[in-house]
């Protein structure tokens, strides 16, 4: 592999001119800097003490808390499929998800994490603690790093992409790491890393395929992926509510559904998509 510097980054197949994408580049990595300023600024973020205690605690066929683990099992039935279609899946100019082999890593790492996803957030959710809280988060951690990677392979430059996968799939296991390190101190702990790791590429990733169109088609689904995470986001956060409804499934559960509804709809793409240029050369045929 060719070695990365600043100028290959900005040598991209799509740059209207090179001050053009350099300007689009620097936009990114401000944005990168003032979220980084944003969350390190301000004091530590300590756990909240309540997080653990959610609101369907109900025991089916002697498995506590049985919608909550359930619902894990859609992260399995993506992740297995995804993985396997991805090692599968034959690199061509002409046709198919990928164009090079590099781009196949982050995606093959993205559904590892989606399927230890299952495991890690099953195990936690059968006795909820904050020692078990760290099996939850790990995996996904590495599946919010993949697919940021991913993003930045196939729409800024893919040695970029490649060169940071294992760096940022670092980084968010050690985001996990420290903060549960901080809970064994006296003075509690520090989620701020872990922030910064989660919600981070939920902001910069649509950003990012706005500013730097995909080489694919149905480029667009990504922005499906956000909205279908950012609907999982809001059903942690109405856990009681949506279960006072009726007392027939919480907030948690549903938010597992629809996190596993967005790496299934990027799985469902992956199988459908196409070198923009095929299609612009067929279309120039007929």
């Amino acid at each position: 592999m060719n070695r990365l510097t600043w100028a290959s980054v900005l040598d991209g197949e799509w740059a209207e001119t090179s001050i053009a994408r350099q300007t689009r580049l620097w936009a990114i990595v401000g944005l990168t800097l003032i979220v980084a300023m944003a969350v390190f600024t301000r004091p530590p973020i300590p756990q909240v003490q309540s997080y653990n205690d959610f609101a369907d605690r109900r025991t089916m066929f002697g498995i506590p808390n049985l919608l909550d683990v359930a619902s894990n099992v859609p992260f399995l039935l993506v992740g297995v499929p995804g993985l396997i279609f991805v090692w599968r899946q034959r690199v061509s100019a002409g046709n198919g998800a990928f164009t090079t082999a590099a781009e196949k890593w982050p995606y093959m790492s993205f559904f590892i994490g989606v399927a230890l996803t299952c495991l890690g957030s099953g195990y936690y959710h059968l006795e909820p603690n904050d020692d078990r809280l760290v099996w939850d988060r790990l995996p996904m951690t590495m599946a919010f790093m993949s697919f940021f990677t991913a993003a930045i392979a196939e729409r800024i430059n893919v040695r970029a992409g490649l060169w940071l996968l294992l760096p940022l799939i670092i980084v968010g296991i050690g985001s996990v790491a420290y903060w549960h390190l901080s809970e064994l101190r006296v003075t509690g702990g520090d989620l701020r890393w872990y922030v910064e790791v989660q919600y981070y590429p939920i902001l910069a990733i649509p950003i990012i395929a706005f500013l730097f169109p995909s080489k694919y088609t149905r480029g667009g689904y990504i922005f499906g992926v956000m909205a279908l995470y950012a609907l999982s986001k809001a059903f942690e956060l109405l856990d009681t509510k949506v279960m006072a409804l009726g007392g027939i499934v919480s907030g948690h559960t549903l938010k597992h559904l629809a996190a596993a509804a967005a790496t299934y709809y990027v799985l469902w793409t992956l199988q459908r998509r196409q070198p923009i240029a095929v299609r612009q050369r067929s279309t120039l045929e007929r």
